[in-house]
């Protein structure tokens, strides 16, 4: 394991800057940044420790074991900063590798497809559900397993988007290209009588306008970030251990690729949730 130092924004290994503990969020880039964005919303007294993956993303073509493999090496990195709960803010390592990191570790883990597939449920009027996501997490099915669980008779149709992700890796939000990728991958699942879509990977919110544009206003897009972040707060409620007083809470981020790339998107997306609080910026290498 080593920390590389990135310009004079990036903190060297041993910095001892998480006192309290911090809600651990990772995935396989920036996607999990949606789901950091709610949990800073709804409970902005709590410190949060971000890792994307970003030099190993999209982990969405990869083996579900290689991808089990990722997951928990991330996981044996965060749990040094002793953690009170880990959010595995990716679709496709919540499908592979939840259930085997929750066996393994004395923290709290959640996953994002259990709250997705419950707001997807609240939101449709008419029992048919879309859901987009990368080719390894339609191909587990995890999400028609999910939503069936929760309504048999739900109808669910599913489409893999591999070509979303690295957009919004390269910074690529709102652009010609963005547009003509999002069409074409729609192409299919717009065609049929859905009335929710659920962006089964973390990255789509950030093309959620486009997304919107493509398949219309009549069809309710659903992120799970939100319905993850309440997840998060009734875990720490029930286990009290939510953040009390008045400091503020100094955030931490960890990328493995390029770190310029990382921070800009961060601070891109982030906004105001960090603009009036400390940051600590790593790049580190896992082995």
């Amino acid at each position: 394991m080593s920390f590389t130092r990135y310009e004079n924004q990036f903190n060297e290994e041993g910095s001892g800057v998480f006192v309290q503990q911090a809600i651990a969020i990772l995935d396989s880039g920036v996607g999990g940044l949606t789901v950091a964005k709610e949990v800073m919303r709804q409970l902005p007294r709590e410190k949060v420790i971000y890792f994307g993956d970003t030099a190993r993303t999209p982990y969405g073509p990869r083996s579900s074991e290689q991808v089990k493999q990722f997951t928990e090496q991330i996981v044996d990195f965060l749990i040094q900063f002793d953690p009170k709960v880990i959010v595995i803010a990716c679709n496709t390592a919540t499908a592979a590798a939840l259930d085997y990191i929750r066996a393994k570790v004395n923290v709290p883990v959640i996953g994002v497809i259990h709250p997705g597939a419950r707001a997807a449920i609240t939101a449709t009027r008419t029992g048919r559900i879309g859901v987009i996501g990368t080719v390894g997490t339609i191909g587990s099915g995890a999400y028609t397993s999910a939503l069936k669980q929760l309504s048999p008779y739900i109808d669910v149709v599913s489409q893999a988007c591999p070509a979303l992700v690295p957009l919004v890796e390269q910074g690529e939000f709102r652009s010609e290209q963005t547009t003509m990728t999002v069409e074409q991958s729609l192409s299919q699942i717009k065609q049929q009588p859905i009335d929710c879509l659920i962006l089964g990977c973390t990255h789509y919110p950030f093309l959620m306008e486009t997304i919107q544009e493509v398949m219309g206003q009549e069809v309710k897009l659903i992120s799970s970030a939100d319905e993850t972040a309440r997840e998060i707060s009734t875990i720490l409620y029930d286990k009290r251990k939510l953040a009390s007083g008045n400091d503020t809470p100094v955030h931490q981020f960890f990328c493995t690729g390029d770190p310029r790339m990382f921070q800009n998107i961060t601070r891109q997306w982030l906004g105001e949730q960090i603009s009036k609080t400390p940051v600590v910026w790593q790049v580190t290498q896992l082995s």
